[in-house]
């Protein structure tokens, strides 16, 4: 199955953080899984990094090469599957993470609250 990681799974992940729930360490774990990271993620990384708003154990393009995730890069259909998300949640990451995941048709771990309101598109 083809799984997209929201942000922070991607760093708690990347860090062991004891945050991550047991079932969805299970589900990166599992080699049977095809486990994606949206460029959208690295340039929110990136971004809260250089502003101070988050502080990494490892830098992101180590991360993504140490975790061998596949990268999804945007397009333009996923872009304008943003015009039918209902405004649940204002944070336009978040919201280009959702869109994807439905162009795509991945299921998105994340254990954002907001987030998970879009999980039953």
């Amino acid at each position: 199955m083809k799984y997209l990681l929201d942000t922070h799974i991607i760093i708690w992940w990347s860090e062991n953080n004891k945050r991550l729930k047991p079932e969805h360490k299970k589900i990166i774990a599992d080699g049977n899984n095809i486990i994606f990271v949206s460029v959208v993620s690295v340039w929110e990384i990136i971004i809260k990094t250089k502003l101070k708003k988050i502080k990494l154990k490892t830098p992101i393009d180590e991360i993504i090469r140490k975790c061998g995730f596949n990268i999804l890069d945007i397009n333009l259909d996923h872009v304008l599957e943003l015009n039918k998300l209902k405004n649940y949640h204002n944070d336009p990451f978040d919201r280009m993470l959702v869109s994807q995941s439905i162009v795509e048709k991945m299921k998105l771990i994340t254990q954002d609250k907001l987030v998970t309101k879009y999980i039953n598109y």
